[in-house]
């Protein structure tokens, strides 16, 4: 039954690709020189079967791979998602393009995009996103993050006394999106109360589900679901956003609680300051990419030290000598995140293993040359993770569980990418740090645990998950 799902699935998908491509077919380029090796698999539909289906059988290195060993271990040529591509490979590829943002590429993701993430300016996403780095700094500086983690400590303990504690099994992957979703809505737009954060919970997984859907706008399907959440949560963030206002006019609100009011105090260049709406486009961007990727860490942290028991002790003792040193109800500060070394080390493995970005899309915006070969402007180029992170040349057995590749000066540059690199490096990368090692130190200080499925089938859809959502058994410390 599965597999006729599956190519049932295939089918009206190739028929989506195949209809889009009839309606928006680009032509070959004119320009001159020789394109990559490769090839660009059937008419019109390319080979993006074979690029996604990789990640629904849970090995999306595999389409990389084979196309390196075929073609080139550098660049080659595909056609993806409707669009003519290339895909650069291994650490020079990585560092070409992060190298050449704005300068020879840019962002590039598809325009189904601006239909769930309307803005208000009538300008693109990319614009918008490019809007929204400029104004992330200030909020992830260290002294900012430094307040965070007494926050994320205080939310992690609520979210494993309500979530964890008194049970006998849990879903693993539910459980690390509260926690993620938990902390993004505290610190953004300081809602902390259970209920309002399930309120928004489910809206959001709709949402999330419609960016990575076929995106046909009708009646009961993932993509018209997820406009529609989103123009739900857009409409509950600007009455948030309204009486925000109210309340930091009459000083019930803190200029420095939270993003919110960053974004309502901030003004641009030209001394202008952001509208209601303007700000609920980018709190929603911000609560979906806040949770989602570390969600996932989260998840695959709690399957590796399932399955290794001599790192989770490794990873037991760093942390519950940090539990000893703390008075009763003392919450977690920045030095003791400082001296989870092990468990970041931990931590960082399991981002090599299982990145929950795969990888990412780019556009040349001009026509440029890389390692003999002709790009031409308009072509989508792919950066891919697995492509350094799963290779021997720089991961020596790549599929061996290492912690010590990060000690000491760790990685060659570019090789490790959980969080992109360049301009374009996930300006959460800190944030996702604190969170990740704040949920591990809870996590393992309070119990341990076996997988009840011993092998779950792993998906990539677009970011890896456990096809059950990870059910373990939990076995609570007695001392």
């Amino acid at each position: 039954m599965e597999v006729f799902y599956a190519t049932l699935l295939c089918l009206f998908v190739s028929f989506i690709f195949l209809s889009l491509n009839l309606l928006f077919y680009k032509t070959k380029p004119t320009g001159s020189g020789t394109l990559p090796p490769g090839k660009t698999g059937w008419p019109m539909i390319g080979e993006s079967l074979e690029f996604l289906s990789s990640g629904w059988k849970g090995h999306p290195e595999k389409f990389i791979f084979d196309r390196m060993a075929k073609y080139s271990s550098m660049v080659f040529k595909t056609h993806l998602l409707g669009e003519q591509a290339a895909v650069f490979c291994g650490a020079s590829g990585n560092k070409f393009l992060f190298s050449n943002e704005n300068k020879l590429v840019q962002a590039w993701w598809p325009s189904s995009v601006d239909k769930i993430f309307p803005s208000s300016t009538q300008t693109s996403s990319k614009e918008e996103a490019i809007k929204m780095r400029k104004m992330l700094p200030n909020f992830l500086k260290a002294e900012a993050l430094h307040r965070y983690v007494g926050i994320m400590d205080h939310i992690a303990r609520r979210h494993f006394a309500d979530g964890w504690e008194n049970k006998e099994e849990v879903v693993v992957f539910p459980l690390a999106k509260n926690y993620t979703f938990w902390l993004a809505c505290r610190l953004f737009v300081s809602i902390e109360d259970p209920q309002q954060v399930n309120k928004f919970a489910e809206p959001f997984n709709l949402l999330a589900s419609g960016l990575i859907s076929i995106p046909i706008d009708l009646p009961g399907t993932p993509f018209n679901k997820g406009i529609k959440a989103s123009n739900y949560i857009r409409k509950e963030l600007v009455s948030i956003i309204k009486q925000r206002k109210v309340d930091l006019t009459e000083g019930k609100a803190s200029p420095t609680q939270d993003i919110l009011s960053h974004m309502l105090l901030t003004s641009d260049e030209n001394g202008k300051f952001m509208h209601e709406l303007d700000i609920a486009d980018k709190i929603l961007g911000l609560l979906i990419g806040g949770h989602d990727t570390a969600s996932s860490a989260c998840t695959f942290i709690v399957k590796y030290l399932a399955e290794l028991p001599e790192i989770y002790e490794g990873v037991y003792k760093e942390q519950m000598e940090i539990a000893k040193s703390k008075a009763p109800g003392e919450l977690l500060n920045w030095d003791d995140l400082q001296n989870m070394k092990y468990s970041w080390s931990v931590a960082c493995e399991v981002l090599r293993l299982a990145p929950p970005l795969q990888g990412a899309f780019r556009e040349a915006i001009a026509d440029f040359a890389y390692n003999g070969f002709y790009i031409p402007k308009g072509w989508k180029l792919y950066w891919s993770a697995n492509s350094t992170h799963k290779n021997p040349e720089f991961f020596p057995e790549p599929k061996k569980f290492d912690p010590s590749r990060f000690e000491g000066s760790g990685p060659a540059p570019y090789t490790f990418v959980p969080f992109g690199g360049g301009p374009r490096m996930c300006p959460g990368k800190e944030y996702a740090r604190l969170e990740i090692l704040v949920f591990m130190h809870h996590l393992v200080k309070r119990f341990k645990w076996d997988k009840i499925i011993p092998d779950e089938k792993i998906v990539v859809d677009p970011m890896p998950m456990p096809a059950k959502g990870l059910p373990v058994r939990l076995y609570p410390h007695t001392a």
